[in-house]
Parts: structure tokens; sequence; C-alpha cells
């Protein structure tokens, strides 16, 4: 019998729609239909499965670095971050004799969001596989790694959508490590918070290398060598990522999901659904207190596993600066 692990062109390939119980092709991810996370088809055992899981593209390492969750009930307010009034400042906070001190008062907006509830299916028809349970935990790999990309590209369309952007010239003549610099003051003079992560598309990586590395280089320096480690501590910020990861754009080409840009926001590991932020990503407990929720509805001859998520990516404040990169 043959066997249908995932390859590279399934894990890639676009979303079908889901036709319903029964009627989906074997192999095809597709946008799961609600009727499928029911009570009943909910499997624990596999659900524990995806608590150890590790994606082995590292997408879901990424998207929990430059994304962090912050935990929330399905329906929840935040407080929208008010930078201004967080800076406000007076030479008159001197008390006169016998008067009270000067009253002062923080007004602030509240939002009302709640978590989307996301889900991909996959069927497995039993005469193409050996040994069916093994084959529904490489299904879930597919699944969660497919659901982790998602993620990561819903994030990275916020940051696009809610930035300040400008153009910024890597090449010989040009520092492009001063340039980034002056992108993080400006994004701390927004907020009066200096951003905390920077992102790099791996195009903007690269020209930043071969900026350094031109042999024509007037001052020539070893920036190239630094790791982005170095660059952090250079750059007073707590992460420096280089992404990338890729999604399948049309049925014969492939994508990057960050494009050749910089982006600096603020977004501390750790925070609540009120501190100050740029950018944050609400997650909710599946069904059973996990991070994610497995059901199987079985048939004769096929298997369909479903695996959901509640989550939602929100620009919560201001602050998400970015830089487009050209070479002149």
């Amino acid at each position: 019998m043959n066997k249908i692990h995932s390859s590279p062109a399934e894990l890639f390939a676009p979303l079908g729609v889901d036709l319903g119980e029964g009627r989906n092709p074997a192999g095809l991810i597709c946008a799961a239909n609600e009727s499928r996370f029911t009570a009943g088809h909910y499997s624990e055992p596999l659900t524990a499965y995806t608590v150890g899981w590790k994606d082995p593209e590292q997408v879901d390492a990424i998207l929990q670095r430059l994304f962090p969750e912050v935990p929330v009930s399905r329906r929840f307010e935040f407080k929208k971050a008010d930078n201004a009034q967080a800076f406000l400042s007076e030479l008159d906070d001197i008390r006169p004799i016998g008067s009270p001190f000067k009253r002062v008062e923080y007004t602030g907006s509240t939002a009302n969001e709640k978590t989307l509830n996301k889900g991909l299916t996959v069927r497995i028809d039993h005469d193409q596989c050996d040994d069916l349970e093994a084959e529904k935990t490489l299904t879930i790999d597919r699944l969660l790694q497919r659901l982790a990309r998602n993620e990561l590209r819903r994030g990275i369309a916020l940051l696009e959508a809610n930035d300040t952007t400008a153009g910024a010239v890597f090449s010989k003549t040009t520092n492009p490590d001063g340039l980034i610099r002056a992108m993080l003051v400006a994004g701390a003079n927004i907020t009066g918070i200096r951003p905390n992560v920077l992102v790099y598309g791996e195009a903007a990586w690269d020209l930043r290398l071969d900026a350094y590395e031109d042999p024509a280089r007037v001052q020539p320096t070893n920036r190239a060598d630094k790791t982005p480690e170095e660059l952090a501590r250079y750059f007073m910020v707590d992460l420096v990522e280089i992404v990338k990861a890729r999604y399948q754009s049309s049925a014969s080409a492939k994508a990057v999901i960050v494009p050749t840009t910089v982006y600096g926001y603020l977004a501390m590991q750790g925070m609540g659904k009120d501190d100050p932020s740029a950018v944050k990503r609400f997650t909710s407990q599946s069904r059973g207190g996990q991070r994610y929720g497995v059901y199987v509805v079985e048939h004769e001859k096929f298997t369909d596993i479903s695996v959901e998520l509640y989550s939602n990516i929100v620009a919560t404040g201001l602050g998400i600066v970015t830089r487009t990169i050209t070479t002149s």
C-alpha cells in the first residue's frame, strides 16, 4: 500500500474548500467546516500529542518570538495604549500653601474583541496508508505547521497595515545599521518607548550583507560578520529576527512571508492584555484547555483529522516603523 506522508508540495499547496463530511478527496488540506468541531469528534489523546509538538521548520517558534501570546477568554476587552498621556509633563506641580495638588485625569479607550476560531482538515484514505495511527500524528504535524505559517502571515500583514513606513538605501555608500538605528529612534519618538523587536526579511538581510561586503566600499568594516544577537545589543533591542519562511503564492511559485523590509515595534514577552505594546496575539484555550484541539471523524474507508485554535492578532498601539530596502 502507498503512504500519504506529506511532501513539500502538499505542505505548501493552496487551501481547498471543505465540501462537508464524506465529500473531500484524500490528502486535501481545507479550511475546516464548523460542524467538524463537536464534542463527539474531540480526541483527547491526539490533542495531548500537540502539547509536545516541535515545528521542524521553526515557523511556530518565530511566531512566538515576533507575536507573543497573551492568554484571554473567548471574548475580552483591553485598553488601547494612549502614548501621549503616558508622557505628559508639567512644571506647575508645586502645591501652594492651603491649596490642593493640581488635579490631572487620564482617559483612554477600551476595545472589545474576541479570539477567532481557526482550523484545517485533512482526509486520510485507509487504502493509502499502512499504519493509520502513525498517519494521524503525521497529519497533525502537517496541519500544525500550516496553521503556524498562516498565523505568521497574518502578523506580518498586520504590521504592513499599521506601520509608519519609509525607504532606506543599503549600498556601499550608506550605513545600513545606522539607517535602522535612526528608524528605531523614530519609533521611540512616536510612542516614547524604543521598539524592542527588529524583523528583517531575508532579502533585506542579504542587501545589508552586500552593502558591507562590497569591495568598493569607501570605509570597509567587519559589520557583515555581526550575528543577530550582536546586532540586538548594538541596537539596544531584545530581538533581531531574520525571517526566511515561505508560502505557496500560486500553483507554481513560492513567495517569502516577509518582503524586502525591516520592521521595528514593541512586543514584550509575557505581557498582559493591557500592557503597552504595538501588537498582541490574543489566544484562548481550545476544548480540553490546550492551545490546539484535535478532532477525528471516523468512516468505514477514511478518517478526517481536524485541528483548531483560537487567536486574534491585533494592533493595540502606535509605533510600528518600517523601512523598505532598496540598493539605490
